[in-house]
């Protein structure tokens, strides 16, 4: 577990929490779920609010925060755990690496709760212990407790901007997955199915000592927006979509998406449909700046997708008017982009209150209801920026889409374009003081820049 922790960045952190609450706050680190039997664990990942804080990902461990302070709750390892694994750092050893002002063994944080905030822990076993030992409900949104809130809405205000020790983090995570990606397009030419070109590029972020940030995906079913599978051969005339990311020992993320023919040369179809998503994702970067609509982000990227298409004669009218009736959807369903940062969508597991403005709805609209970020950008917020075109049967062949865009559609046009079932361009953003910081510069994405990658 011995890692360089920058303590001084930690304290500022922790000190900043106390400037916007007022009273004590525990949060646990959690604890990893059994497979199958009690001693097979699934790999440990510490709740992000608590690495935010500690900054080590200390299993089954808490923390109380108060005046800028730190407590550090947790067990000495059990004297037979050296068996299995070795030497264990103790209590008092991670209290002095994390600079704890105290540290405590689990039993005596029972006695330090009075008139604590929190936020709830995902795993069952850990949630459970929540409950007990603070007597009352941990939930998300609308019934949320006076204090968990304020709790929550200041480790969104702290967690929204990323400061230095974060953004070194996030770019050793993305000069990681730039290079996963860019061996799995050079290995594609000799790979039969999806798991060689999966398995190298994953086997590349082990050997940098990280893990993947989330269930990669690498698959020439682009339209299954979260595809997890792996067995399909692939062919000549494919396109694959590689979304895949690493994370940093301590938990920092990234998150890449990058689409390139098996053949290493895109036809005539595809890179038409190409150029578009990344006119797109170019636009919508070049429009980031401090107190930028992040909604505006997404809007302009799906005014260019739709005039692209109507340029291809794929949709039929004006841009403008097919977006606000949301017919770009039909192709362009998901929101533009998320934050990233400890999670690769950042603090997802607090609902809209991390993504959304206070006072702003998630809308009922086809194409904004999935958006996860409506905010204006700050600078230290780093965000995605991921445009797509899909052919997603369950949306084109839905009967209800079919009648209320069916004169929007060039149908018979749309068949020209059978070879591309998905295409995402996905970049990872710094929002700085004067625009932006592209992470991910480093990883081609024009045509050509792949296809000679490729070959």
């Amino acid at each position: 577990m011995q890692q360089n922790i920058d303590i001084q960045s930690l304290k500022v952190r922790r000190k900043k929490l106390a400037e916007l609450l007022n009273t004590p706050a525990v949060l646990w680190s959690g604890k990893s779920p059994s497979k199958n039997f009690r001693a097979n664990y699934y790999p440990f990942r510490a709740s992000s609010h608590f690495l935010y804080f500690a900054g080590l990902p200390i299993e089954n461990a808490a923390i109380k925060l108060e005046n800028g302070n730190l407590d550090l709750f947790m067990d000495n390892p059990h004297p037979d755990s050296t068996l299995w694994h070795g030497e264990m750092p103790t209590r008092e050893d991670i209290a002095l690496q994390i600079g704890a002002n105290n540290a405590y063994p689990m039993e005596a944080l029972k006695d330090k709760i009075d008139g604590v905030a929190t936020v709830a822990v995902q795993d069952t076993f850990t949630n459970e212990k929540q409950k007990k030992i603070l007597q009352r409900f941990l939930l998300i949104n609308n019934d949320l407790n006076e204090l968990d809130y304020k709790l929550m809405q200041s480790i969104i205000s702290l967690r929204s901007t990323h400061d230095d020790m974060a953004l070194k983090e996030i770019k050793k995570a993305v000069g990681v997955s730039v290079k996963a990606h860019e061996i799995g397009m050079k290995l594609t030419k000799n790979s039969i199915t999806e798991a060689q070109v999966r398995a190298a590029m994953e086997s590349y972020i082990i050997s940098q000592n990280m893990i993947c940030a989330y269930n990669s995906i690498v698959t020439v079913n682009g339209e299954i927006l979260h595809n997890e599978t792996y067995n399909n051969s692939l062919k000549a005339g494919d396109l694959i979509l590689a979304d895949v990311g690493a994370e940093t020992p301590l938990g920092w993320a990234s998150d890449i998406t990058r689409t390139w023919p098996v053949s290493g040369h895109f036809s005539s179809s595809q890179r038409d449909i190409y150029d578009i998503v990344l006119a797109a994702n170019s636009a919508c970067i070049e429009n980031i700046k401090p107190g930028a609509e992040y909604r505006d982000i997404h809007l302009l990227g799906a005014r260019i997708i739709a005039e692209g298409l109507v340029n291809l004669g794929i949709l039929k009218g004006n841009p403008e008017s097919l977006v606000e009736k949301d017919a770009h959807a039909l192709f362009f369903p998901h929101g533009i982009g998320h934050l990233l940062g400890l999670d690769v969508h950042d603090m997802e597991d607090l609902g809209d209150l991390a993504g959304y403005e206070k006072g702003r709805t998630r809308s009922d609209r086809f194409g904004l209801g999935y958006l996860r970020l409506d905010r204006p950008l700050k600078v230290g917020m780093v965000v995605t920026i991921e445009p797509g075109f899909y052919q997603v049967p369950a949306i084109l062949n839905n009967p209800k889409f079919k009648e209320k865009y069916y004169n929007d559609v060039n149908w018979e046009k749309l068949k020209q374009f059978s070879d591309v079932r998905g295409i995402r361009i996905e970049d990872d953003i710094l929002v700085t003081e004067t625009g932006v910081e592209i992470l991910t510069q480093n990883l081609p994405k024009k045509v050509q820049e792949i296809e000679e990658l490729i070959k």
